[in-house]
């Protein structure tokens, strides 16, 4: 009998355990904030009214602080309107049709410096209307209706009623919490839910259900406990060392704190609803955007939004353990001390006075830390956010590549020499003023100059540089094939950091399949979703070529990559993406398929067109690729790739003077493409010497490659002694071609243009 007893306690012990085990190996579950308050009711009173709590909220009273007092805004001859019914908010808005259509205001959006509404449609799209509420005092220009977007039109992405001011892909994850997009791509609706509308305790902390569980019961130690998420700072004491003007980290212990910023805090594309961005990687769930020149200056200063975490990770802050706490209160958004003292935390106040550092008068505008080193740019026409690289002014780079410094910002009547001059004297032992930057070679690459190749190799294997610098430097490689490169990417490939792996994928494209595969694919087994699914995205191109072997490892992250696709398939890039995996495959029928998917979607999305174009040409069907292409112009008329497209098409139709039409329509609507203003002044030439040789100098003054410049007088030259009735003009502008060479061209090829014209 006490061996019976033994094992029924054994077993009930066991059965025990087992449940209490698969109790923990559960799922945390969203709780909402409601159960926070009672423990945490100073947090939660702080981020009551923060940005958090603001971000996202049902239209009510409380919520909605524009006036909808049967307001009337005339724009573009229409009229609009914003009114209320009973309890509720509407608008009167003109359509993509031109009707003009009441709809209710479900949600707001924001609060400060503006708010924004949104109004919900039958298929589950929810979208931001076009107009905003300038929430600041009325002496400041606010309390008024203002439109965001006054030039758009039905054919633009940010068009009201199209894809970029859709809340279920732009906005709600970061919006919201628990956000969940549910988007079908068959019927191409949404069915978005969420746990709570607003970026709650939840959508930083994570799932909170066995956190309160344990809260219930006896409490063990520590803050965090039943959370997976460490938050905390990554440095949690600063040292005084002999020799620095700042305080040193005694020592860094990454923690996830960044990483849960960063999920909205940051330009990048999501990658799936299933990967946890702050236990793992960043780029398990998220594919941040690198230093590219659509959102950056050359020298990395913000140029279109980047909201923060791209122009953080340049900073010398980053690489020393600093988080956004340490600056911030995280539960108020708010700084945690006035601006100045929030820098001497670190930055000794004896050494940064502005007798020694700014300067400026004290207490001025201009002797404040973040007027030199945060400079604001104004978005949506009244939010003003700072850049967060918190870069040293650069003038002297300013007079050579035309990046903003803010000494000219300030002083505009001065030059960028005037500024550099200044510098130098104030601080004449600086290592900063003259050094060499990355920048030049941004810059020279954004030209096509002969040198970017090697320079661009230099800085990505530069250890002192930022690893988001060094990534996007492998990443403008693309195309380049010289020693130097190659010896960047096999070391990049190598590297422990992903953002810097994820750059040599796209700075390998100028290889073929053999040395291709040779260098990236070991990342196909790599520990990053991004890393091994951009890799595999990169390699399907030369599926034809490949191997069993090499096919075969290919296919898990080749699907991972699909599967990213298909979950952007709301998206006329997603379905445009893996509509080129299926051709890459062989797949015409389906890749013809995910293109015309692409372009019911979203007909303005330029890119399907080009693809699909581009299929009906490896098929031998120029016709089909040019009505392609001529129905994309018509769906986007602000494109500059598809008529550029469309004049080639016409080239290899033999139909030069119409494809000169469009090539001309390419370059003017591109402005600063040099390529376009390249080769239309190259297809001209025999129809318009002139014309080519202007649309040849318009490439050089872009860009200021040298090349171009020599292709002008080559392209004179060799009409220069042509019968034509342009013969003394074509001379004139010849001799002036020659003279601006003179000063860059060595007397060798000014010896060669010379001989042309004398043959």
């Amino acid at each position: 009998m006490r061996i019976l007893a033994q094992r029924i306690l054994m077993i009930a012990l066991l059965i025990a355990f087992m449940a209490q085990t698969n109790v923990n190996a559960a799922e945390a579950e969203f709780v909402g904030a409601e159960q926070c308050i009672d423990c945490h009711a100073e947090e939660v009173q702080a981020w009551q009214g923060s940005h958090h709590d603001m971000a996202m909220k049902h239209a009510d009273a409380a919520s909605v602080l524009g006036n909808f007092n049967d307001q009337k805004i005339r724009h573009k001859g229409q009229e609009n309107r914003f009114y209320k019914k009973n309890d509720q908010f509407w608008v009167a808005l003109e359509d993509a049709t031109g009707d003009v259509v009441d709809y209710q205001i479900l949600y707001t959006f924001g609060f400060e410096p503006l708010q924004q509404y949104m109004v919900a449609f039958d298929d589950g799209r929810i979208q931001l209307i076009p107009y905003a509420w300038d929430s600041r005092p009325k002496d400041e220009g606010g309390q008024r209706w203002f439109h965001l977007y006054p030039d758009t039109l039905p054919t633009d992405e940010f068009y009201w009623t199209n894809s970029g001011q859709n809340w279920n892909f732009m906005c709600a994850d970061c919006h919201s919490t628990n956000l969940e997009k549910n988007y079908d791509a068959e019927s191409n609706q949404y069915q978005t839910t969420w746990s709570e509308i607003n970026v709650s305790c939840e959508a930083c902390h994570g799932p909170a259900s066995k956190h309160v569980a344990q809260a219930k019961q006896q409490k063990p130690e520590g803050n965090h406990y039943g959370f997976n998420h460490d938050l905390s700072a990554a440095v949690k004491e600063w040292v005084f060392e002999q020799g620095h003007k700042t305080l040193q980290p005694k020592n860094i212990e990454p923690t996830g704190q960044l990483q849960a910023c960063a999920q909205c805090h940051s330009r990048r594309t999501q990658l799936n609803e299933t990967e946890d961005h702050v236990q793992s990687s960043f780029f398990d769930k998220y594919r941040l955007n690198l230093i590219a020149p659509e959102q950056y200056h050359s020298d990395g200063q913000i140029f279109d939004e980047d909201y923060v975490y791209g122009s953080f990770l340049q900073s010398k802050m980053a690489k020393s353990g600093v988080t956004c706490t340490n600056c911030h209160d995280p539960h108020t958004a708010k700084l945690k001390f006035p601006e100045q003292q929030v820098c001497s935390q670190c930055h000794l106040a004896s050494e940064y006075t502005p007798e020694k550092h700014t300067f400026h008068l004290p207490e001025s505008e201009a002797s404040q830390c973040t007027s030199c080193h945060m400079p604001e740019t104004t978005y949506m026409e009244v939010d003003p956010r700072r850049d967060h690289s918190w870069h040293v002014p650069r003038p002297d780079l300013s007079q050579h590549i035309n990046t903003p410094n803010v000494c000219t910002g300030c002083h505009e009547d001065q030059t960028n020499q005037w500024a550099a001059t200044q510098l130098q004297q104030w601080f004449p032992d600086s290592d900063y003023q003259s050094a060499q930057h990355v920048a030049v070679a941004f810059y020279a690459d954004s030209i096509g100059h002969r040198g970017a190749a090697d320079a661009l190799a230099y800085f990505a294997q530069d250890s002192s540089l930022s690893e988001i610098m060094r990534a996007s430097a492998l990443e403008r490689m693309s195309g380049d094939q010289g020693k130097n490169t190659l010896v960047a990417l096999a070391r990049a490939v190598k590297h422990d950091n992903e953002m810097i792996r994820l750059g040599a994928i796209a700075g390998s494209s100028g290889y073929e399949l053999n040395d291709r595969w040779q260098i990236i694919s070991p990342l196909l087994q790599d520990e990053v979703l991004s890393v091994r699914a951009e890799t595999a995205g990169a390699l399907v191109v030369y599926w034809s070529q490949m191997n069993a072997d090499q096919k075969k490892r290919m296919a898990m992250p080749l699907e991972e990559y699909m599967e990213i696709q298909r979950f952007n398939s709301d998206r006329g890039f997603g379905r445009t993406n893996l509509a080129n995996v299926y051709r890459d495959l062989g797949d015409l029928e389906q890749a013809k398929q995910g293109y015309e998917g692409a372009m019911t979607i979203e007909p303005y999305y330029e890119n399907s067109y080009v693809n699909l174009a581009d299929l009906y040409r490896m098929q031998n069907d120029e016709q089909a690729a040019l009505e392609t292409l001529v129905q994309g112009i018509n769906a986007q008329p602000k494109s500059s790739a598809l008529p550029y497209s469309a004049g080639l098409t016409l080239l290899r139709l033999g139909q030069p003077e119409q494809a000169n039409l469009y090539l001309q329509r390419a370059a003017e609507q591109a402005v600063t493409n040099t390529q376009y203003w390249y080769v239309y002044g190259l297809a001209m030439e025999k129809f318009d010497v002139l014309k080519a040789a202007q649309a040849l100098n318009q490439a050089f003054v872009v860009g200021g490659n040298p090349q171009h410049l020599y292709a002008q007088c080559e392209v004179l030259a060799r009409n220069y002694n042509q019968p034509n009735q342009q013969d003394d003009r074509i001379a004139e502008a010849f001799k002036q071609c020659r003279m601006a060479l003179s000063d860059i061209a060595s007397i060798e090829v000014l010896a060669q243009l010379d001989h042309m014209i004398t043959e």
